[in-house]
């Protein structure tokens, strides 16, 4: 994909506000481990240090997350969220190094006031 088709790909279909649905309406059903995970990919791509080769496969991996429509649709129960849960894992694994403290505690941050403390969990 051409740099100006990515663009609009990523200005039409991976937005804030359908990353932030997704997680609110399936974040009990995908896991709390899987939406710590999804947070850490987002903030790590709001960081102006990562490369752009790093942002690129978290832009893939969020996006395989908010598109409805995948290998295993998302409204069958129990496996139609694990597949988006592998993706999201594989996608941390690959950028781990980008992952610094600031971006954890963001997304524990995130996670607490979305989901209440989950400290206990």
């Amino acid at each position: 994909m051409k740099k100006d088709s990515w663009n609009k790909y990523k200005e039409n279909h991976v937005t804030d506000e359908k990353f932030w649905n997704k997680l609110v309406k399936f974040g009990k059903q995908i896991g709390e481990k899987t939406v710590y995970y999804s947070l850490l990919l987002y903030y790590t791509a709001k960081s102006p240090t990562v490369p752009k080769s790093s942002k690129m496969i978290i832009v893939g991996a969020l996006s395989y997350l908010i598109f409805p429509v995948d290998a295993i649709p998302d409204f069958i129960p129990v496996v139609g969220l694990a597949d988006d849960s592998a993706v999201i894992a594989a996608a941390v694994y690959k950028v781990f190094q980008h992952i610094d403290d600031h971006i954890k505690n963001q997304a524990k941050e995130k996670l607490a006031s979305v989901f209440g403390d989950t400290s206990d969990s």
